[in-house]
């Protein structure tokens, strides 16, 4: 029987961690949460608003029988280390598994760890701790603001649009990006024109006059500029600078996403799902280990035994002149800088060493966040860059050019960075001052509106503007995507007419309080209760005696949008049949609901895949009731016959079973045979 029992979050996390402590620990999950808010009280927000937002939680469902064994396995111990994640909401979580396990401040403490390493593990022993009431508070206000805000709004907005909910951070979030379409369509093309000359080795721009910035707005003007130039050149000017080009800081939440987004074609929902396992642990050769650092953090604080190894091993691996001494980046406001940046455990598990053990997605993530964490210690590369003048009657164009001399980081850096060489002759040795052109063109060119959000622009644009936190954003774009507020066009988000119908209702009654500032100076409140600066109930307090007039305001006001009718009668009662919008999507029903409660029976176009091997049936793509994809026969319920994973019509040389997809990867749906 253990000694001492060590509670973590995920299983597959608690199975690498038991293997570092040894035979006198036990070391079990909570599987996440274990309680949540009840949906009783006033409003359902479950919180007594009479008594100071005082929360009351329910067991979430299917979790009793985590929290019973975890009660059984309390009773066998001696002590209890509770070592949730490293946050404010693995904070928040071991705060609730010390109440509902019955511990008491005697026997149990909080350890937390970064990585799941063996030294990570054993070293966050040595620092355990009670658990931080403040960040509780902090996590547990988060929860009823948001809770308050999502009841009411969602409830206000589905009994009076097409919208199925609203949120404290997603509503905002939808707004950027409705106020970006709305930028677009009120956008009025603007003309100008360019002018090139072409010499045999490079072009040059027109740029100025006079030395005095040109605009072209019309053909005429070209026309005129173009009447006054020769061919000639005089070469007025060679600028010549040897400039740092710096690499960019470790990886944050936000700028993990980012890149993932544009170079990975990642989404911010696939990127977190694989970093987190990344960072739970991995089963190479002769061991389990995480091979990333917490990946929810907005620091790019670096650890000082990180710095020391890694520029040890630039040094054997580079040389001493790829070193980048002294690069640590300096704390943002508004950082929390709770743990470090993203990097990998260990700088000498270099990807390709680890590849064998990886997915290909898992293999890409790992080595984008592993030449960002080495690059970010290396040195500056060095480009010498050249600019030259050269003036036509008065009229000056401009060229420029840039050579690496020194790769520095890009040694290892170059594929996650657009670097264009350009190389320029040597026109400071030309004996005369005088260069002539092949030929002068010029183009018609149009101004063009602001670009819709990528997803790598929208979370770069919430994260400067304070909306919402690292973790967040992955969740809250997921959001917005499932809602259909938003579709994507290009991979750029473009908002749905019941996005902006929403955004355009919460605007007409809850401009005050859905809008960048107030959202950001929300999320500065809660940093100040979790360094108990503010106490968390009046935070709560003082915002629901401004928000819940306004919503009882709108519940009165608001239009009501009025179901979309589709020019048929219902068969039953003879009303109009109207579309609505349901769980599952949108169908077809009676106007006169309650009444009369017919429903149109939807035509569902089958997705055949395969034939059936167990019968004369087709395999189609199908749907359980939550909504996840399966394939099974179409002569369902007499053949039976369904699969998980995608089939191929294939069958396994082996076993005789069919063969499926599975994430990269063809295999046996029964044996190990994979092809």
């Amino acid at each position: 029987m253990a000694k001492n029992l060590v509670i973590v979050e995920s299983p597959s996390k608690s199975k690498t961690i038991e293997k570092y402590l040894g035979k006198d620990y036990k070391v079990v999950s909570s599987k996440g949460h274990v309680r949540d808010l009840s949906t009783s009280g006033k409003f359902g927000l479950g919180v007594d608003i009479e008594n100071h937002f005082k929360p009351k939680y329910t067991t979430i469902k299917g979790k009793k029988k985590v929290i019973d064994e975890l009660k059984k396995d309390v009773k066998k111990s001696d002590f209890v280390y509770l070592a949730t994640d490293p946050d404010r909401e693995g904070e928040a979580i071991s705060w609730h598994l010390y109440d509902v396990l019955g511990l008491k401040p005697e026997n149990y403490d909080r350890i937390v760890f970064h990585e799941i390493t063996k030294n990570a593990v054993l070293d966050s022993f040595k620092h355990a701790r009670k658990i931080d009431q403040d960040l509780v508070n902090s996590q547990e206000a988060r929860r009823i603001l948001d809770r308050i805000i999502g009841f009411r709004l969602s409830k206000l907005i589905q009994s009076k649009t097409d919208g199925k909910s609203a949120g404290r951070v997603q509503s905002v979030a939808l707004k950027l990006i409705v106020d970006r379409e709305r930028e677009i369509e009120a956008f009025k093309p603007e003309e100008y024109w360019s002018v090139t000359a072409h010499f045999k080795e490079f072009d040059a721009d027109l740029a100025t006059y006079n030395h005095k910035k040109l605009e072209i707005h019309s053909e005429v003007e070209v026309n005129e500029i173009m009447d006054k130039l020769g061919n000639a050149f005089t070469i007025e000017k060679v600028d010549k600078k040897t400039k740092n080009k710096k690499s960019k800081a470790p990886f944050t939440t936000s700028t993990l996403q980012q890149l993932a987004s544009n170079k990975l074609n990642m989404s911010a929902k696939k990127t977190m799902t694989i970093a987190q396992k990344l960072y739970e642990g991995i089963e190479l050769e002769d061991e389990t280990v995480g091979l990333i650092t917490y990946m929810r953090t907005d620091s790019i604080r670096l650890s000082d035994e990180f710095i020391k190894n890694t520029y040890g091993f630039i040094k054997a691996k580079y040389g001493e002149d790829y070193i980048g001494y002294a690069k640590q980046a300096k704390k943002k406001e508004n950082v929390q800088d709770a743990h470090e940046g993203i990097r990998p455990t260990s700088i000498n598990r270099t990807p390709e060493s680890v590849r064998p053990y990886l997915s290909n997605d898992e293999f890409k993530l790992y080595r984008m966040i592993y030449y960002r964490a080495l690059a970010s210690l290396m040195a500056d590369a060095k480009t010498d860059n050249t600019s030259v003048t050269l003036d036509n009657n008065n009229y000056q164009f401009k060229a420029s050019g840039q050579v690496i001399i020194f790769d520095g980081y890009l040694k290892v850096y170059r594929d996650y960075e657009d670097t264009k060489e350009t190389i320029l002759p040597p026109l400071d040795t030309y004996q005369s001052n005088i260069i002539v052109s092949n030929s002068i063109t010029n183009e018609q060119h149009f101004t063009t509106p602001p670009a819709r959000y990528t997803e790598a622009k929208l979370i770069k644009e919430m994260e400067e503007l304070g909306i919402g936190r690292p973790s967040t954003y992955a969740k809250t774009i997921d959001n917005i995507k499932t809602r259909h507020y938003v579709v994507m066009e290009d991979k750029k988000f473009k908002p749905t007419a019941t996005g902006i119908e929403v955004t355009d209702k919460l605007q007409q009654f809850f401009s005050h309080l859905i809008n960048v500032e107030y959202t950001a100076n929300m999320e500065h409140d809660l940093d100040e209760i979790s360094e108990g600066k503010e106490v968390w109930s009046d935070v709560v307090e003082e915002f629901f005696h401004e928000f819940e007039p306004a919503v009882e305001k709108a519940f009165s006001e608001m239009e009501k949008k009025e179901p979309e009718k589709t020019g048929e009668k219902c068969p039953e009662c003879g009303s109009d049949l109207v579309k609505r919008h349901g769980r599952y999507g949108e169908f077809v029903a009676c106007s006169n609901y309650p009444e009369c409660k017919y429903v149109k029976a939807e035509k569902k176009e089958e997705v055949v895949v395969c034939d059936c091997p167990n019968c004369d049936g087709k395999i189609i793509e199908r749907k359980t009731k939550r909504g996840k994809i399966f394939y099974g026969c179409n002569h369902f319920p007499k053949c039976k016959t369904a699969y998980w994973d995608k089939p191929t019509g294939e069958k396994c040389p082996e076993c005789g079973d069919m063969l499926v997809e599975k994430k990269d990867k063809i295999k046996c749906n029964s044996c190990d045979y994979e092809k």
